[in-house]
Protein backbone atom coordinates (compact mmCIF):
# COMPACT_ATOMS: atom_id res chain seq x y z
CA UNK A 1 0.00 0.00 0.00
CA UNK A 2 0.84 3.30 -1.31
CA UNK A 3 -0.36 6.81 -1.56
CA UNK A 4 0.07 6.76 -5.00
CA UNK A 5 -1.74 3.74 -5.70
CA UNK A 6 -4.78 4.23 -8.01
CA UNK A 7 -8.22 3.91 -6.43
CA UNK A 8 -8.81 1.04 -8.31
CA UNK A 9 -5.36 -0.86 -7.00
CA UNK A 10 -7.12 -0.07 -3.59
CA UNK A 11 -9.84 -2.06 -4.65
CA UNK A 12 -7.94 -4.83 -6.10
CA UNK A 13 -5.82 -5.09 -2.98
CA UNK A 14 -9.60 -5.33 -0.97
CA UNK A 15 -10.55 -8.25 -3.42
CA UNK A 16 -6.74 -10.03 -3.25
CA UNK A 17 -6.90 -9.52 0.68
CA UNK A 18 -10.53 -10.92 0.93
CA UNK A 19 -9.73 -14.18 -1.27
CA UNK A 20 -6.78 -14.72 0.75
CA UNK A 21 -8.46 -14.57 4.00
CA UNK A 22 -6.12 -11.97 5.25
CA UNK A 23 -7.83 -10.09 7.96
CA UNK A 24 -4.74 -7.93 8.12
CA UNK A 25 -4.57 -6.91 4.39
CA UNK A 26 -8.43 -6.32 4.60
CA UNK A 27 -8.36 -3.48 7.14
CA UNK A 28 -5.34 -2.43 5.62
CA UNK A 29 -7.09 -1.45 2.58
CA UNK A 30 -9.11 1.39 5.19
CA UNK A 31 -8.49 4.89 7.08
CA UNK A 32 -8.56 4.73 10.60
CA UNK A 33 -11.57 7.07 10.05
CA UNK A 34 -13.21 5.15 7.31
CA UNK A 35 -17.08 6.17 7.29
CA UNK A 36 -19.75 3.30 6.14
CA UNK A 37 -22.91 4.01 5.13
CA UNK A 38 -25.87 2.03 4.32
CA UNK A 39 -28.69 3.62 2.68
CA UNK A 40 -31.03 0.81 2.58
CA UNK A 41 -30.27 0.25 6.16
CA UNK A 42 -29.23 2.90 7.62
CA UNK A 43 -28.58 1.60 11.02
CA UNK A 44 -26.02 -0.56 10.07
CA UNK A 45 -23.71 2.57 9.14
CA UNK A 46 -19.98 2.57 11.31
CA UNK A 47 -17.28 4.79 11.08
CA UNK A 48 -13.85 3.00 11.59
CA UNK A 49 -10.92 0.60 10.97
CA UNK A 50 -11.77 -1.26 14.19
CA UNK A 51 -15.17 -2.18 12.70
CA UNK A 52 -14.08 -3.58 9.62
CA UNK A 53 -11.77 -5.91 11.19
CA UNK A 54 -14.57 -7.10 13.64
CA UNK A 55 -17.23 -7.71 10.73
CA UNK A 56 -14.66 -9.38 8.42
CA UNK A 57 -13.32 -11.59 11.19
CA UNK A 58 -16.92 -12.71 11.92
CA UNK A 59 -17.77 -13.34 8.15
CA UNK A 60 -14.40 -15.34 7.35
CA UNK A 61 -15.47 -17.98 10.54
CA UNK A 62 -18.40 -18.49 9.87
CA UNK A 63 -17.72 -18.69 6.11
CA UNK A 64 -14.57 -20.20 5.69
CA UNK A 65 -14.19 -20.91 2.57
CA UNK A 66 -15.61 -17.35 1.34
CA UNK A 67 -14.84 -16.10 -2.34
CA UNK A 68 -15.24 -12.81 -3.79
CA UNK A 69 -15.44 -11.96 -7.34
CA UNK A 70 -15.37 -8.18 -8.37
CA UNK A 71 -17.71 -8.34 -11.78
CA UNK A 72 -17.75 -4.78 -12.94
CA UNK A 73 -16.10 -1.26 -11.80
CA UNK A 74 -16.08 2.23 -13.28
CA UNK A 75 -14.13 4.49 -12.10
CA UNK A 76 -14.65 9.04 -11.72
CA UNK A 77 -12.25 10.64 -9.95
CA UNK A 78 -11.45 9.56 -6.31
CA UNK A 79 -14.97 7.58 -6.63
CA UNK A 80 -14.98 3.83 -7.77
CA UNK A 81 -18.58 2.06 -8.43
CA UNK A 82 -17.86 -1.95 -8.04
CA UNK A 83 -20.26 -4.41 -8.15
CA UNK A 84 -19.23 -7.86 -6.11
CA UNK A 85 -20.69 -11.16 -5.48
CA UNK A 86 -19.55 -13.10 -2.43
CA UNK A 87 -20.29 -17.15 -2.35
CA UNK A 88 -19.08 -19.55 0.33
CA UNK A 89 -20.60 -22.29 2.96
CA UNK A 90 -21.81 -21.96 6.46
CA UNK A 91 -20.62 -23.96 8.99
CA UNK A 92 -24.09 -26.05 8.60
CA UNK A 93 -23.39 -26.32 4.72
CA UNK A 94 -26.10 -23.85 3.82
CA UNK A 95 -24.80 -21.26 1.14
CA UNK A 96 -23.81 -18.26 1.55
CA UNK A 97 -24.10 -15.38 -1.19
CA UNK A 98 -24.45 -11.99 -1.03
CA UNK A 99 -24.71 -9.56 -4.50
CA UNK A 100 -24.55 -5.99 -4.94
CA UNK A 101 -22.50 -2.79 -5.31
CA UNK A 102 -20.29 -0.62 -3.09
CA UNK A 103 -19.12 2.69 -3.81
CA UNK A 104 -16.01 3.62 -2.74
CA UNK A 105 -14.41 7.12 -1.95
CA UNK A 106 -10.49 6.74 -2.08
CA UNK A 107 -7.82 8.72 -1.03
CA UNK A 108 -4.45 8.71 -0.01
CA UNK A 109 -4.38 5.01 -0.98
CA UNK A 110 -6.85 4.06 1.47
CA UNK A 111 -10.82 3.59 1.66
CA UNK A 112 -12.05 6.69 3.47
CA UNK A 113 -15.84 5.66 2.77
CA UNK A 114 -17.94 3.81 1.09
CA UNK A 115 -22.33 3.48 0.24
CA UNK A 116 -22.63 0.12 0.51
CA UNK A 117 -25.62 -1.87 -1.29
CA UNK A 118 -24.24 -5.21 -1.00
CA UNK A 119 -27.00 -7.81 0.06
CA UNK A 120 -28.28 -11.52 0.95
CA UNK A 121 -29.43 -13.59 -2.32
CA UNK A 122 -32.53 -14.84 -1.70
CA UNK A 123 -34.92 -16.53 -3.88
CA UNK A 124 -38.29 -15.11 -3.60
CA UNK A 125 -42.23 -15.26 -4.97
CA UNK A 126 -40.88 -13.09 -8.29
CA UNK A 127 -41.24 -9.51 -9.47
CA UNK A 128 -45.09 -9.16 -8.82
CA UNK A 129 -44.79 -10.39 -5.22
CA UNK A 130 -41.72 -8.27 -4.46
CA UNK A 131 -43.15 -4.80 -6.10
CA UNK A 132 -46.46 -5.28 -4.24
CA UNK A 133 -44.56 -5.84 -0.78
CA UNK A 134 -42.75 -2.33 -0.89
CA UNK A 135 -46.53 -0.53 -1.92
CA UNK A 136 -48.67 -2.48 0.15
CA UNK A 137 -48.92 -1.70 3.84
CA UNK A 138 -48.80 -5.03 5.89
CA UNK A 139 -52.20 -6.44 6.54
CA UNK A 140 -53.59 -3.62 3.75
CA UNK A 141 -56.08 -5.96 1.28
CA UNK A 142 -55.55 -5.62 -2.26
Amino acid sequence: MTGTDGPIDVVERLLFATNAHDIGGIVACFSSGYRNETPAHPSRGFIGSDQVRANWEQILHFVPDLRATLLRTATDGNTVWTEWEHRGSRFDGSEHAMAGVIIFGIAEGLIQWASFYLEPVTEGDGVNEAVREQVVAPGVET
